[in-house]
């Protein structure tokens, strides 16, 4: 029913926290069944959460964390706590918390204080 009417592929089997946004109901957006999405994340839309060939395994993508428009997080890869992801990067090595990581391949940019995290969901 999700791929059909709002063209978003999200298997049952994915592991997803609490408050998890994804923009425009999820257009465009893949995310791989053995993913695993922390507590309130932003998940753009056309975003990628997939694997990567020769690699079992997948994203983990930690609480808070923001994945801009387009961006493909592929193979075992782990955002950190409330790091963001740049739209239309393409993440294949780890990212750490409140970093800000942009680009093909993403490369860190920047690491942000803790206290100067903004907010990307709603209250």
């Amino acid at each position: 029913m999700n791929r059909i009417v709002f063209s978003v592929v999200l298997p049952p089997a994915t592991r997803i926290g609490k408050g998890v946004t994804l923009a425009y109901e999820g257009l465009g957006t893949v995310i791989h069944r053995a993913a695993v999405i922390g507590d309130n994340v932003y998940i753009g839309s056309g975003v990628t959460i997939g694997g990567r060939s020769g690699h079992p395994d997948v994203a983990v993508i930690e609480e808070g964390a923001m994945i801009g428009t387009g961006a493909k997080i592929l193979g075992p890869v782990r955002i950190g706590r409330y790091a963001s992801i740049g739209a239309n990067s393409v993440v294949l090595a780890d990212v750490p918390a409140f970093a800000v990581a942009v680009g093909a391949p993403a490369k860190v940019v920047r690491i942000n204080r803790e206290e100067d995290i903004p907010t990307y969901i709603k209250q």
